[in-house]
């Protein structure tokens, strides 16, 4: 019998992570059996190596909230074997065992046929951090972003905040300022489309005051917390921010005078409930418009090493995005 590998959270006595082999699985009626070929590291499955962080409440679990591959086996009409697809979200990698491991049986309606135009390495690439993106700058377009609005970006070297400001580039946004403290990714981030890079130190007055000069139109934030706080007075009048992320904290402390003297918008991006036609129309535009870009940060390693990234991802020391080889 084949043997296949996986990396295990477990909690016996204390949360620790190994690799363990394990068989060829059954599936039910309504799932797929999928080769997955990669996954990625995201901030969420870094949180899940470690104890005390509430995104894993059972264990043993397969962290991983992505993967991409193809069908083996399948109960579902709609997806058949040799299928390409990929799973973000709905409850991989947090409820159910997820994309760090060879093989993954999920629900047949989690998985996105992977369009014509991108490869299994190509979507891990973007993975949850690029669908979150892309979910980010679509509404911030509904609610009037075009090539002329200044946007600004926060954790603008992480996965979330690169692909967006990649993205917003492609739309051909003039002003796209980026906050972050690394110094020393100041030409990457260039590359990536950014006009201009300001630290939290430059930007933000030693006082916040419920009410700054306005300076965007709009925001991706993906870090939440006293970042999101500190950047809310800056927006212009009737522009808004759109929050997807929450390494900066879960608290906001504000008040309500953006909201009510200047109209402003705090835009709520969920990637784990998205629905199934949202998927599929920005997985199609990742295809077809806003494809990879050829400057963004893409690291590539084995199971072995997951544990050292999530490491460097909480310790704020990881840029770009890193994908898991399932077959290194």
């Amino acid at each position: 019998m084949a043997e296949y590998r996986r990396l295990r959270v477990l909690n016996d006595e204390t949360v620790h992570t190994e690799i363990e082999t394990f068989a060829k699985p059954e599936i039910d009626e309504g799932e797929v059996l999928i080769a997955v070929r990669y996954s990625g590291i995201n901030y969420k499955d870094a949180l899940a190596t470690k104890a005390n962080t509430g995104v894993l409440r059972d264990y043993p679990m397969t962290p991983g909230i992505d993967l991409a591959g193809k069908i083996l086996t399948s109960n579902d009409p709609n997806l058949q074997p040799g299928d390409s697809v990929l799973v973000t979200g709905y409850g991989l990698g947090v409820k159910q065992d997820g994309g760090l491991s060879q093989l993954q049986v999920v629900p047949a309606a989690w998985c996105v046929k992977i369009p014509a135009g991108l490869d299994e390495k190509q979507v891990m690439t973007f993975g949850t951090a690029g669908f979150t993106a892309a979910l980010a700058v679509d509404a911030l377009q509904k609610h009037g972003l075009t090539a002329d609005s200044r946007v600004l970006v926060t954790g603008a070297t992480g996965g979330v905040g690169s692909f967006a400001i990649h993205f917003l580039k492609q739309i051909g946004c003039e002003e796209i300022i980026a906050l972050s403290r690394k110094e020393d990714q100041k030409d990457y981030l260039t590359k990536l489309g950014a006009t201009s890079i300001v630290s939290p130190a430059e930007l933000f007055p030693e006082k916040n005051r419920p009410l700054n000069k306005q300076l965007t139109d709009f925001v991706v934030d993906t870090v939440g917390g006293d970042t999101l706080a500190k950047v809310l007075p800056f927006v212009n009048y009737g522009g808004s921010l759109a929050l997807c992320g929450n390494a900066g904290g879960i608290k906001l402390t504000t008040t309500v005078l953006p909201f009510i003297l200047r109209g402003v918008n705090l835009l709520g991006i969920d990637s784990v409930e998205a629905s199934m036609s949202q998927r599929q129309k920005l997985w199609q535009k990742m295809a077809d418009e806003w494809t990879l870009p050829a400057d963004v940060a893409v690291q590539e390693i084995s199971l072995e090493q997951v544990l050292a990234v999530a490491d460097a991802l909480l310790a704020g020391k990881h840029v770009g995005r890193t994908i898991v080889d399932l077959e290194a």
